[in-house]
């Protein structure tokens, strides 16, 4: 299916961003990113990456609408998003399994947990 070692980071702000891209090369993974929503979804289609950790709050374009459009596409139904949101709230949670996230984590996040989600969907296929 996708670009097997490729991960697609997506957040807006830099710091996150950074980090989550520095943690993931760290594990030997191949990291792409992207800053906003619209990006997310060109990075998507055009490097169709295994896995994709995506902020929910960002400007042009949220998580939940980013993984709405990656859905209808039938191209890329093997992509495995993982929603990151500083908000705890169940419904928050709700929402992104109901538009189609396959799992969820909450900020602050710790780097072993990123890895762990990491190598875990990875070695998946």
């Amino acid at each position: 299916m996708g670009n097997e070692k490729t991960i697609l980071v997506v957040d807006d702000e830099p710091f996150i961003l950074k980090s989550l891209t520095f943690i993931l090369r760290k594990g030997d993974f191949e990291v792409i990113e992207a800053r906003d929503g619209e990006e997310a979804v060109a990075m998507i289609e055009q490097h169709r990456p295994s896995l994709v950790f995506l902020d929910v709050m960002m400007p042009k374009m949220n998580g939940y609408d980013v993984i709405q459009k990656v859905r209808s596409n039938k191209d890329l139904e093997g992509v495995f998003i993982v929603l990151l949101t500083a908000k705890g709230q169940e419904t928050d949670r709700a929402q992104g399994m109901n538009v189609g996230a396959n799992d969820y984590l909450t900020k602050p996040f710790s780097p072993s947990r990123i890895l762990q989600v990491a190598r875990e969907i990875m070695d998946m296929d």
